[in-house]
């Protein structure tokens, strides 16, 4: 049987039809607001559209202003609060496409399987949204629906980033990002697969068992399909909602944030890729807020251990002053044709990524630098000198591994927790070993229906 939703030509045409129109005069009103100035409503207003052109179109676009979102101050606060809305409150479905996917997925007797199932859905994202159900047995549920036509939508979005891409490389050739895409590509054409995001689930399951300030949610695999994903429903409030609780309690919630990614990666070579706002609630316990539940997996990225070891390398070559051990850290990421100057100005960022787990001391991620300025007088000394000394080729294993890190250091200024991240890094790679990674790796992906994907890039 032909699949009504496969990549087609006529999708595609009518996505970058979509794309145009919705897009257009968006990044001239956004410039305007950011140089010019503009009254408070005219802010208000123009945010709005733009968080209304990117809910509408949905998919990888969408995926990117949500990225945009989690780094404070990079946007208007009023652009920046819109398009935060955009992680969990996109616009959402209407009930009639609900049925059709519903009956689509588990045939026309859908409704019989739950014991209830909310018309209204709970969150709208970029891919799909989530509607709250009841099991037969009183379980509560999240059943999350991709939208329609998103293999076309994604291919055509995709297609449109390649362009951007390569009109970047020949207008500004310090960064060759000819790699990126390919990764890009790879991970959100996974994304669209449900089924792999159930055995994702069932592998983040099992690595952050022994988590306890961390819940990860069972899949309900009879319930499930490629386009369709339930899991157990997670109570829990927005992370943001903690943003001016006391510093006890945002040092925990960020505490958290720290093991859900950082402990897979250790000890598996596995990340979380997408860790923005909206993929995270926070659980209470005896009335306390007590962990977050992690609740997205369809971007999950998997490393070979070598990769993992260069993340070590680089650390202690970088305390140590230990130049071949910071090349070889490189190296291991994919890094090729590198001489002393290149890696003279990669070491510039190095140092800044590394910065607050290098430093033995409880602090802030941004240690006294205003959340806005964070990071943008090292990105440009960097970028000044690559257009200088470079280019530079991105590896494609390294993308998401520093999307991640950008994403989840927005968290971090978001809650301005107090943690020693220098503590919290040695305690996860005390005894590190790039065998054990693998071994550990194989096992656990064996476990969950992975293990083709071991050494992917």
């Amino acid at each position: 049987m032909t699949d009504p939703e496969k990549n087609r030509f006529s999708a595609r045409a009518r996505r970058f039809a979509r794309v145009g129109a919705n897009m257009g005069g968006v990044a001239a009103r956004l410039a305007a607001t950011r140089f010019l100035g503009s009254s408070a409503s005219g802010q208000d207003r123009n945010a709005a559209e733009l968080a209304g052109a990117l809910g509408g179109l949905k998919g990888p676009i969408m995926k990117v202003a949500q990225l945009m979102a989690t780094i404070p101050d990079l946007l208007p606060p009023e652009y920046a609060a819109e398009l935060t809305k955009l992680q969990s409150e996109a616009p959402p479905m209407g009930w009639s496409f609900v049925k059709r996917r519903m009956a689509a997925e588990l045939g026309a007797d859908w409704r019989t399987k739950f014991a209830d199932f909310e018309r209204v859905p709970a969150a709208a994202a970029s891919l799909g949204q989530v509607h709250r159900a009841h099991a037969h047995s009183g379980a509560a549920l999240a059943c999350k629906l991709q939208y329609p036509d998103m293999q076309s939508a994604v291919e055509a979005d995709l297609q449109q980033l390649g362009w951007l891409f390569a009109l970047q490389r020949r207008m500004d050739p310090a960064i060759d990002s000819s790699e990126v895409l390919k990764e890009v590509s790879a991970r959100v054409r996974e994304e669209l697969d449900y089924e792999r995001e159930a055995k994702n689930v069932t592998l983040y399951r099992e690595m952050l068992a022994p988590v306890s300030v961390v819940r990860v949610p069972a899949p309900w695999p009879d319930l499930s399909t490629g386009r369709l994903l339930t899991l157990d429903w997670l109570d829990g409030e927005k992370l943001l909602t903690y943003k001016s609780a006391s510093l006890e309690v945002r040092n925990r919630l960020a505490d958290a944030l720290y093991r859900a990614w950082w402990y897979p990666f250790s000890r598996y070579g596995i990340i979380h890729g997408d860790p923005h706002l909206g993929n995270y609630t926070v659980f209470a316990e005896g009335g306390e807020p007590a962990g977050i539940n992690l609740l997205d997996y369809g971007c999950i990225r998997i490393f070979p251990a070598r990769f993992v070891g260069g993340v070590v390398d680089l650390f202690n070559g970088l305390q140590n002053n230990d130049r071949d051990l910071i090349v070889h850290a490189y190296e291991a990421w994919g890094f090729t044709g590198l001489n002393d100057e290149l890696i003279d100005i990669l070491n510039i960022w190095a140092r800044f990524i590394f910065g607050p787990v290098l430093d033995e001391r409880e602090r802030t991620l941004a240690d006294g630098v205003k959340p806005s300025e964070y990071g943008r007088r090292e990105a440009f000394v960097v970028h000044r000198a690559l257009k200088e000394k470079g280019p530079v080729r991105v590896p494609q294993e390294f993308v998401f591994m520093d999307r991640a890190a950008i994403g989840l250091g927005g968290v971090f200024l978001h809650l301005e927790a107090r943690l020693n991240f220098n503590r919290l890094f040695k305690e996860a790679v005390e005894h590190f070993s790039v065998a054990e990674v693998a071994e550990r790796q194989a096992a656990v992906l064996a476990s969950a229906g992975l293990s083709g994907f071991a050494t992917h890039s």
